[in-house]
């Protein structure tokens, strides 16, 4: 089973509303501290809300060093898939 959708549209929306800006601007080859310019509070509430969501716990560091949020929900879902 393939979490990545579902793990794609929680970090969208929880992104999109953080910069309050419309989720279909985010774009998986976009970057969080560059192209979408969030800082590390920011990317700390997305990691927090990604855990309540889907149960799990998502170690901050490993999730920051993602270069994309493609890379980012990838990551996430190879958490959930490996439980």
């Amino acid at each position: 089973m393939s979490y990545a959708s579902d793990v794609r549209e929680k970090l969208v929306d929880r992104a999109a509303k953080l910069l309050g800006i419309n989720p279909e601007e985010i774009k998986d080859e976009m970057t969080l501290e560059g192209d979408l310019a969030l800082k590390s509070t920011q990317i700390t509430q997305i990691t927090t809300y990604l855990e309540d969501e889907f149960d799990v716990e998502v170690p901050f560091m490993n999730f920051r060093r993602q270069k994309t949020v493609g890379a980012c929900v990838d990551f996430v879902a190879d958490i959930l898939e490996n439980e």
